[in-house]
């Protein structure tokens, strides 16, 4: 008689195949038995606290992949320790324009080309709650290509520190010590200025000084009325000087009028003399010539008249150009 089979085996081996079935369902309907990924290693140089495995990879925002291991690696010869994280790009997440199979091929050479236009990976913050990292792919031209080389068997993207990183940097490179030094120093010596006698004895004489400047203000202010009505008293009196020259020099009204008239009468009656006296030396020229006796005589007499008639002709000429002559008689001439 054959032996009964186990109902508890049989009822684990069926269990154990549905499992198997669902496993190998969820395995090969993901896809990633049939699909061909891009592995690369990254070498940050910093804490990598708050990157973990399965953390997304992304492209200015967009996910490209995913980490797939951290490691710890010691170098026993350097006696460096390194951080290798290794990623995976996902191919269809990135579409080729006129891609065939041939490019799809050479996308090792694509990494490396942007590699050499700046393609760096960075640590980014993915979370400000939980603090988990992500890791950000971008192109960095200005930042120098640093390779560690320790992995050969993926291909290595250059990372750039984080911007915390670059900062912790830069102020370690201040030497803030030295700085902390220096400004005690500095801070001493304008404790020591602000402290010192001289500043006490400048504030004081300042002060003095400032007093002084108001109370000059004050009497300015105070004599600055009786100054302004002074000032235009002698305005006043300056204008009425000028117009009184203006008349004066015009000569066309007050005595100065008086005195042009007379001039005028005079230098008439002068000329009507000149011209009587022209007229009787001509006739007693005439006479003189029919008498040779008195010729000499006459001819004396008449150059003294002639020089005589001349000298009154200058005179009435100089004084109908120049009438003011007698009232500030005659200017005299260079030489004189």
């Amino acid at each position: 008689m054959s032996k009964k089979a186990s109902k508890t085996l049989i009822g684990a081996f069926v269990i154990g195949a549905i499992a198997l079935a669902v496993v190998c369902v969820v395995v090969f309907g993901s896809g990633k038995f049939f699909k061909k990924t891009l592995h690369f290693v990254m070498f940050f140089e910093g804490s990598v606290k708050g990157l973990q495995v399965g953390a997304p990879v992304v492209f200015r925002g967009v996910k490209i992949g995913q980490v797939t291991d951290i490691k710890l690696e010691f170098n026993p010869k350097e006696l460096a320790f390194f951080i290798p994280v290794y990623v995976e790009f996902d191919p269809e997440s990135l579409v080729i324009f006129g891609a065939d199979r041939t490019i799809h091929a050479k996308r090792y050479q694509f990494i490396n080309a942007l590699i050499e236009k700046g393609l760096r990976a960075q640590l980014q913050l993915q979370s400000f709650v939980t603090g988990q990292l992500q890791v950000s792919i971008d192109l960095f031209p200005d930042k120098p290509i640093r390779l560690v080389g320790a992995e050969k068997k993926y291909h290595e993207i250059p990372t750039i520190p984080t911007p915390m990183e670059e900062l912790t940097k830069k102020l370690e490179d201040l030497h803030i010590e030295e700085l902390a030094t220096n400004l005690k120093s500095t801070v001493a010596g304008i404790d020591k200025f602000i402290n010192s006698p001289e500043l006490k004895e400048s504030v004081v004489s300042l002060n003095q000084a400032l007093k002084g400047v108001d109370k000059l203000v004050r009497n300015l202010d105070t004599r600055t009325e009786p100054m302004l009505s002074s000032i235009k008293s002698a305005s006043d009196a300056a204008t009425a000087t000028l117009v009184q020259a203006k008349e004066t020099l015009a000569m066309d009204k007050g005595v100065p009028g008086e005195i042009a008239s007379n001039i005028n009468d005079t230098l008439k009656a002068s000329r009507n003399t000149l011209d009587a006296t022209q007229k009787a030396i001509a006739g007693v020229q005439q006479i003189a010539a029919q008498n040779a006796n008195i010729g000499y005589e006459i001819d004396r007499s008449l150059e003294q008249m002639t020089a005589l008639a001349r000298s009154l002709r200058s005179l009435t000429d100089y004084l109908d150009r120049h009438p003011e002559a007698l009232v500030r008689g005659k200017t005299p001439s260079k030489g004189e």
